[in-house]
């Protein structure tokens, strides 16, 4: 993160409920029916670093990766208006699709089944695909994925690009960047994961005002 410090940038990590970071109560809290705490604390941190003075709306950049899709692709659908970037890499971002998957069944106990009322509509918090709408002026967005991702399909960030892409009025890229000979970061070489950092990093400068 020195190329980002050296450039003046600000870097805040978040520690949202529904993690681990702070023991079993904490994971509960956002878990399930109670998944939108995991996006509202997100959205809350973000207005947390504007109301001080660290950033405003024009330059703030967020990033997650896998379930970190959850709460960037959720607060990227419901305050679109709040972030000059999103950088979202190989994300659950259509939840009531994942169940079908190659991994999704393991991650039922968590998100919820398609099969149950209670399952449903805790799998529609967490979908920022079906939320997208039309004619919303939605930030620079960068989704990635690795063709070779056994945990989260392609396809996944890649219906998330293409609706974007249809229903964004601000004139702001959406991207999709593709790695073809990785999956879900395991396993990538240095240079991989040295060349993915550099485009985050410049996707993220590029967004931002006055970068």
């Amino acid at each position: 993160m020195l190329a980002w410090y050296e450039r003046g940038g600000v870097y805040a990590v978040a520690h949202l409920r529904g993690g681990g970071a702070y023991g079993r109560e904490w994971h509960e809290a956002g878990r399930g029916a109670r998944k939108e705490a995991t996006i509202t604390d997100f959205i809350d941190c973000a207005e947390h670093l504007i109301a001080l003075g660290y950033t405003r709306p024009g330059r703030l950049a967020a990033e997650g990766a896998s379930s970190g899709g959850i709460p960037t692709g959720g607060a990227l659908v419901r305050r679109p208006d709040l972030w000059a970037a999103m950088a979202i890499q190989v994300p659950t971002v259509n939840a009531t699709r994942n169940e079908f998957t190659e991994s999704g069944p393991i991650n039922v106990p968590e998100f919820g089944s398609v099969t149950t009322e209670e399952g449903l509509r805790a799998l529609l918090i967490i979908d920022a695909y079906l939320r997208v709408r039309d004619g919303v002026p939605y930030p620079a967005v960068l989704l990635t994925t690795g063709l070779r991702d056994a945990r989260v399909p392609p396809w996944q960030p890649a219906k998330l690009a293409a609706r974007l892409q249809a229903a964004t009025a601000s004139g702001r890229p959406v991207l999709m960047r593709v790695e073809e000979n990785g999956g879900h970061g395991a396993g990538s070489t240095r240079d991989q994961e040295q060349a993915l950092l550099a485009d985050v990093l410049a996707f993220i400068l590029h967004a931002s005002d006055g970068s």
